[in-house]
């Protein structure tokens, strides 16, 4: 197995809007789709999509979008052996809302996703020494992050953690235990206190982080690109110009395929350079999964512009 993600997933329920409605209002909107996603599942998509083997560890409701979202995975080709279902509880749901110049506002209802418990990474823990990678998120109980990090320490697996949604309960000793940190600005923001409006701003927040002994910490910037910083460097990799329809998953879509090129070669330039390709390119479509490229779409892009 190259890839384990242990993390969320979510029934995306996405409003494209005009604008949004003031308190009291009720206005029409142009379009509706419901999708699958889930930060957690976003990356094990995406990291199947560029060709590696995932397993996801994860929990759905027992309500009707469990199937379609246990099969959804399973479409990609991700191992379920340990998504399972929690009786008498809703999966985790989604409200997006999308604007005409594609910026999003959501709302996340975790739903089963708060079940996945230490317990069940435990269970899973046989099948995760298997593993060359291990990603997690910050839509499932953090005890459960810490476990999935310890196991990861144990056997000597790289863990990628991404502080998403930002939360100031984040224990920075189990952070600094992960190899690689990847927030983005707005989560940069949220952990450090301080302001990342120019990429002066976000080196010195991302290196408060280094200074407390994270040894990697990659902030995704969106169309600012990405800046990779460690305690001897600083390098910032320039975005991909694009038409952004939605950039919904965008986030998830460049640890998604990081995860896939760092697993497959251990360069790290390299993964980031060709995740911010597969994620600019996600930005063109709309939804999350479903706006995913595959890896010759990544291959053509770089090609054009480079």
């Amino acid at each position: 197995m190259d890839i384990a993600v242990i993390g969320s997933n979510m029934v995306d329920l996405i409003s494209y809007i005009d604008k949004m409605p003031k308190e009291g209002e009720t206005l029409e909107a142009p379009d509706f789709e419901i999708g699958c996603g889930g930060k957690g599942a976003n990356q094990a998509v995406a990291a199947a999509k560029m060709g590696s083997n995932v397993m996801m560890v994860t929990k759905v409701g027992d309500d009707l979008f469990a199937d379609n979202t246990i099969q959804n995975l399973k479409n990609y080709g991700i191992d379920t052996e340990f998504t399972e279902k929690v009786p008498g509880t809703s999966s985790g749901v989604a409200p997006i809302f999308v604007d005409p110049e594609s910026k999003n506002r959501i709302l996340i209802i975790k739903g089963a996703n708060q079940h996945l418990q230490p317990e069940d990474v435990d269970r899973a823990a046989e099948k995760l020494k298997t593993c060359s990678l291990i990603v997690l998120q910050l839509e499932v109980p953090l005890p459960t992050v810490y476990r999935a990090i310890e196991i990861g320490n144990k056997h000597g697996i790289p863990v990628i953690l991404n502080p998403a949604p930002a939360s100031k309960d984040l224990d920075f000793e189990y952070v600094c235990k992960s190899d690689f940190f990847i927030p983005n600005e707005s989560e940069l923001e949220i952990l450090t206190g301080m302001p990342v409006e120019s990429d002066e701003q976000v080196k010195a927040a991302a290196t408060v982080l280094i200074e407390k002994g994270v040894k990697d910490v990659i902030v995704t910037m969106g169309s600012r690109g990405v800046m990779w910083v460690t305690k001897d460097k600083t390098q910032v990799i320039e975005s991909h110009k694009v038409a952004a329809i939605d950039t919904t998953g965008a986030g998830d879509a460049f640890i998604g395929c990081f995860a896939h090129y760092y697993a497959k070669n251990g360069d790290l330039l390299q993964a980031i350079k060709m995740a911010t390709a597969f994620a600019a390119l996600s930005v063109t479509k709309r939804g999350t999964q479903s706006s995913y490229p595959t890896a010759e779409e990544v291959e053509e892009l770089l090609k054009i512009q480079a």
